[in-house]
Parts: structure tokens; sequence; C-alpha cells
């Protein structure tokens, strides 16, 4: 009988959050261990069906680097990175497009869908969702002369998001799973950090959240001890002190321009925890780490 009670118990402290995220959107960034490990797989699929059935309107943003970086090696392609960007050539456009749109946008909705959700895969070419332009890469040499241009090939920025395909989804009951494949102005294709499209549809949705999922606890201290929460300015203060580190910069970077453009809370979470996205949103004690505009904002 203990186990039943705890078991209602759990539901009773959902409760508040069910209410006050209901029809709410929440916007996922799908990365790391998670689109790897089987098990990770079925509980981030369950998670998500289950926020729509309650009345949440999730709408997700993939990854796929380590999947593009398999095929590129067994077509025996070398892959270089430049700042953390994957160079990429005409050729190499055309695996990641096949790899993200043809491949792991359909393997994340098939999930979805066999666990009873109503999940659509979409790249941003689909009614124009992900408008993108060229990244420019500058490396500085260090001997005073003007920073460097390097030419890292078909990767882009988000120029604009088109959030009419999204909103006609989520009215339908829809699920929207995005890849990060954006379109220039004469219909070229270009390769865009998954963390950054989701930061902009985030923001173009004005969403109740921004869920990046990772393969870390979230951010941590000096002493490795788990950061729960932080408001923009003690984040900033923590880049500058370079207590923010290595691959967790570009994502803190996301998170504080989310906020900037009207999303109201980020959070980085460790995907590698099964059902990591309901704890982080229907529990008190929550998981990761929670970025928030701070008070007055």
């Amino acid at each position: 009988m203990e186990g039943t009670i705890n078991k209602a118990e759990v539901l009773i402290e959902a409760l508040p959050y069910i209410r006050k995220f209901y029809d709410k959107t929440i916007v996922i960034k799908y990365g790391g261990n998670v689109m790897v490990d089987e098990g990770l797989k079925e509980s981030f699929a369950l998670d998500i069906v289950l926020m729509r059935y309650i009345g949440l309107n999730p709408v997700i943003v993939h990854g796929g680097g380590p999947q593009i970086g398999k095929v590129l090696a067994q077509m025996g392609k070398k892959t270089e990175f430049v700042e953390g960007m994957r160079v990429t050539d005409g050729e190499t456009m055309d695996v990641v497009e096949m790899v993200l749109v043809g491949k792991v946008n359909k393997e994340i909705v098939g999930l979805i869908n066999r666990h009873g959700g109503k999940g659509v895969g979409l790249s941003g070419k689909d009614g124009q969702l992900i408008l993108a332009k060229k990244m420019n890469i500058y490396r500085r040499k260090g001997d005073g002369s003007p920073p460097e241009a390097i030419d890292i090939g078909m990767v882009g920025e988000v120029a604009s998001i088109n959030p009419s395909i999204i909103l006609a989804m989520e009215e339908r009951g829809f699920i929207p799973v995005i890849a990060p494949v954006g379109v220039g102005e004469g219909g070229e294709s270009y390769n865009i950090n998954a963390d950054l499209v989701a930061g902009k549809v985030a923001s173009t949705l004005k969403a109740e959240k921004l869920i990046l999922l990772t393969d870390v606890p979230g951010i941590v201290d000096k002493g490795d001890q788990l950061i729960r929460t932080l408001d923009v300015g003690r984040a900033r203060e923590l880049l500058e002190k370079g207590v923010i580190m290595g691959g967790m910069i570009p994502k803190v970077h996301c998170c504080l321009d989310a906020l900037q453009g009207g999303v109201i809370k980020t959070h980085i979470i460790d995907g590698r925890v099964e059902h990591t996205l309901l704890l982080e949103i229907f529990t008190d004690e929550g998981i990761g780490t929670q970025i928030h505009r701070g008070k007055g904002a």
C-alpha cells in the first residue's frame, strides 16, 4: 500500500506544474548519448508523448553529429572542425542532409508515433522554416594583424525562423521534430548547429522553456558541484571567470540569447538520466541547471 501511496504523491507533486505549463510551448534540443542509447531513446519518446497528452506543446530540435561522422568515415572522407564547426563542402552537405533529414529525423518521429504521439518531421526547407546565411569564422593571429577569415563551407547561421508551420501543427496536436538544415536565399542548404536552431526557435515562439539535453549533469562550479540555478548576471560572470568552459560555453550563450529573445526559462540537463524531461519539468527538485532572467527582468 505504501508504494501505491507514493505513486499518488508523485502525481500530486506534478499537478501544479501540469497546470502551470498547460498549453505552453517547450522547445527541446535533443542530442548526445540520449540519441544513441536504445533505452534512453525510448525514455525520451515516452516523455515527449506524455507531455503532449497532458496539454504541453513540445517542439524538438535534434542534432546528429556522431551519426554524420560515422557515415563520412565509412565513405573514407575525413572530417575537419574549425572553432567547433564541421567544415562542410558540397559532398559533406549532401551527407549531412541525408543523415539528419532522411535518417535521424525519421527515427525520432517513428519512436514518438510508436508510443502513441503524432510526430511530424521537418527540415528548415519545409515551409522555409529556417532561413539561413553563411557563417563567417574569423581567427585571430595574435601578432596584431587583422583576424584571418576562414571558409568552412556550407555552415550557416539562422537568419530567421518562420513559425507558421510549427504553430499550425501545434493547433492540430502534432509534435514537430526539426532537423537543423537551413535554406539560403538561392535555395542552397546550410548545416547549422542544433543548439543555435533550438535557441532561435524558442525565441521566435516565445517558449515557456528551452531545454538542452547534454552528456553532463549541468553547469558545475570549480569544485565540480552542480549549480542548480543561475540568473543571467551570474551566468555571464561565470563565463568571464572561466568557470564555464569548453563545450558548455556555446550552450550557455544559447540560453542567454534565448532569454533575451523572450523565453521564460532555460535548462541544461543530463540526457543520460531516464525520464530526465519529466524530472526537470514536473518535480520540485528538478535536474540539471536552470538559467533565468533574474529578479526584475
